[in-house]
């Protein structure tokens, strides 16, 4: 289901709006309230409902962010950056010896995605290592 930029706009709106807290029962698998338990043991976090709520928050962000995004490419298929871009600036992000082999990663999202046309740049970097690591040493 598609969102329309009204409803991200009004999905995010929501989120600051000043209103009254509600009680609600909400079933969570064990491990995850342990996990909370300890971070809150550590100091890490004040209480379980601060990391639920905040979750949630940060959860609907994403997804209303993600959702205005691709109604923007939708909108503006040209703007939509390639794979090989994304890729590239992961790399960067990450430090990766591949930041400084943008060819590279180029060759990568061009035999992957001939092959596997939904390829995302992870799975463009992860050809890219094995480019790499099958060249000659210099």
């Amino acid at each position: 289901m598609a969102f329309d930029a009204g409803e991200v706009a009004h999905a995010l709106e929501q989120l600051d709006e000043a209103r009254e807290s509600v009680v609600t029962s909400v079933r969570v698998p064990q491990g995850l309230r342990h996990a909370a338990t300890v971070l809150q043991d550590a100091g890490l976090i004040s209480s379980w409902n601060e990391l639920l709520v905040q979750g949630t928050r940060d959860r609907i962000e994403a997804i209303a962010h993600r959702a205005g995004l691709d109604a923007h490419y939708a909108d503006h298929p040209e703007l939509r950056p390639a794979v090989a871009e994304v890729a590239l600036a992961l790399a960067r992000i990450d430090a990766s010896e591949l930041a400084d082999r943008p060819e590279l990663i180029e060759q990568a999202a061009t035999e992957l995605t001939a092959r596997r046309p939904d390829a995302t740049a992870d799975h463009v970097l992860t050809y890219a290592t094995a480019l790499l690591a099958h060249q000659p040493a210099a």
